[in-house]
């Protein structure tokens, strides 16, 4: 199905998952990896969008992060999950896979209305016309589509003063707005000062964050102005980690538990 031309479906999830980056309310995406955890997500009362994590979907073919998996197999694992649910599907797409343009027109065929695009702090130049590459192929395609664009500023940092990080981050994210991102994806561990300095920065409900320990609690963040949180690879780690749990204690002699939910 990669390449398919678009269908209304698709433009009518696409337009929900703008006005849902574009809203006052805090977009919250709990990432997933297969069509089995996509169901438990989406089938949730509260949840309005989902989200895959490239790390995730990665690892579960055996595959390390960082466009290891061939892009064919990403993005059928994409569309299966946005086939197997109601709600609007956001895809990690890393970098585009070389051609950022043609990975967001295959993944528009698969039913995907979003995607995150990292700059992995590549010259700003570069990085912008990757943005609006991306973009030229959504509006192409007729479909608005909501293009997380992120800057690994926070992640590549090194041992950059606080401040030049941010500065930078803010200095990519307006770029990439400027190309016609929707938000600006800005991962990193850092508090309420941080958030509200990028905030300032790069804009109201265009900020998109990761929530890890030092992030603060979703209320919190919307008050702050941020548009979306999302959870990335963490979520599997969890889901792995309670497999884990389970395994060592049916190893050791236990037995399953009681009231085991079904799957969808």
């Amino acid at each position: 199905m990669t390449g398919a031309s678009p269908t209304s479906t698709t433009v009518t999830r696409a337009a929900e998952l703008r006005r849902l980056h574009e809203a006052s309310e805090l977009l919250q995406v709990v990432n997933v990896w297969d069509v089995a955890s996509a169901k438990v997500v989406a089938g949730l009362p509260g949840t309005t969008a989902i989200a895959t994590a490239s790390h995730s979907i990665a690892a579960t073919f055996g595959y390390p992060d960082g466009e290891a998996i061939p892009v064919e197999l990403m993005l059928d694992m994409c569309g299966r999950i946005a086939r197997a649910v109601d709600v609007p599907v956001s895809a990690d797409l890393e970098a585009g896979y070389g051609a950022p343009g043609e990975t967001i027109r295959r993944a528009i065929g698969e039913g995907i209305v979003g995607a995150n695009l990292e700059d992995e702090m590549k010259p700003l130049a570069a990085s912008a016309a990757a943005v609006r590459e991306a973009v030229a192929a959504a509006d192409a395609e007729g479909v608005p589509f909501a293009l997380n664009a992120r800057t690994d500023a926070f992640l590549r940092a090194g041992d950059r003063p606080r401040e030049d990080i941010v500065a930078a981050a803010i200095e990519r994210g307006r770029a990439y707005l400027d190309e016609g991102a929707t938000c600006v994806f800005v991962p990193g561990n850092f508090g309420d000062d941080v958030v509200a300095e990028l905030v300032a920065g790069i804009g109201d409900r265009r900020v998109s964050v990761i929530g890890l320990s030092e992030l603060p609690p979703p209320a919190r963040l919307e008050t702050l102005g941020v548009a979306r949180v999302s959870y990335g690879p963490y979520t599997q780690r969890v889901a792995l980690g309670a497999l884990e749990d389970l395994a060592r204690d049916l190893i050791g002699g236990g037995v399953l538990p009681s009231g085991i939910r079904p799957l969808n």
